[in-house]
């Protein structure tokens, strides 16, 4: 089931990040699910939690932004997806990260959303210090 929960968070994301549409994305979320990336040290908790995240502390990060997917691999109740991130902020200075995100799932919805990647590196470009 994973996998099928893999693509419905690939496609939600998809529409989160061309037209903003959180509540794609949110309601593959469970009511007690928990999500959160290697910036944002809180935890977000239940459905509010998730689309605070996803609007606040992802999308309005940037002006234009598009994740694509080179891998993902799924069992029954997990999956990881290996991406590609790029696009502009908020001022347009070009942006671009790897990272890998995890998804835990009860077989349906998102337990625990967790992504991964070079923080530091991300800020630099969002802050125009890149080359500093």
């Amino acid at each position: 089931m994973s996998e099928q929960t893999a693509k419905k968070f690939i496609e939600a994301l998809g529409r989160l990040e061309d037209g903003r549409e959180v509540e794609a994305i949110v309601r593959l979320f469970a009511h007690d699910c928990e999500v959160g990336n290697v910036i944002s040290p809180e935890k977000f908790q239940g459905r509010d939690g998730a689309r605070e995240f996803w609007s606040a502390k992802y999308r309005d990060t940037f002006g234009e932004v598009r994740s694509t997917f080179r891998n993902v691999f799924a069992t029954e109740n997990r999956a990881a997806l290996e991406w590609t991130t790029e696009g502009t902020a908020s001022d347009g200075t070009p942006v671009g990260y790897d990272g890998v995100s995890i998804l835990e799932t009860d077989g349906e919805m998102i337990t625990r959303f967790r992504a991964y990647f070079d923080a530091g590196g991300l800020g630099r470009q969002l802050t125009g210090k890149a080359h500093g």
